[in-house]
């Protein structure tokens, strides 16, 4: 469905961090970014996936990122256990707090989910569809 999910940084080498904390507990692993002319960035895949890719970058037109209003990124885990180990790398990473890992019987019988903020402030969710799987 998704080609790729983009999020601004103010600091590209902290997120790269903070990311490959959270993200490679969930199967996913950074790749290289074949430069484009854009700003320079980090970039996760499924790996052996070429798409969807999650990308983090400085803004490309050069002003101060911010957080989206209503916005969040959902990465899917493999178990709850990864979800709380994910959760606590990116807590570890300079992540922040909104929503402590646990069921969500309100999503789903079986979900189970963390939610959290990059040192950007970007919202993150972490969840275990175990509705689908």
């Amino acid at each position: 469905m998704f080609s790729h999910i983009t999020v601004g940084c103010t600091d590209l080498e902290r997120s790269a961090r903070f990311y490959d904390a959270l993200l490679l507990p969930l199967g996913l692993a950074r790749r290289p970014v074949v430069p484009d002319g854009g700003p320079e960035a980090a970039c996760w895949t499924v790996p052996g996936q070429v798409l969807p890719r999650f990308f983090v970058f400085r803004p490309y037109d050069g002003k101060p990122m911010s957080a989206g209003n209503g916005s969040m990124v959902a990465f899917l885990a493999p178990s709850p256990a990864a979800v709380d180990h994910a959760y606590a790398e990116a807590l570890a990473h300079g992540g922040k707090d909104e929503g402590t890992p646990g069921p969500r019987p309100r999503y789903g019988e079986g979900y189970y989910g963390a939610y959290l903020r990059d040192p950007d402030g970007n919202k993150i969710h972490i969840a275990h569809r175990g509705d689908i799987s």
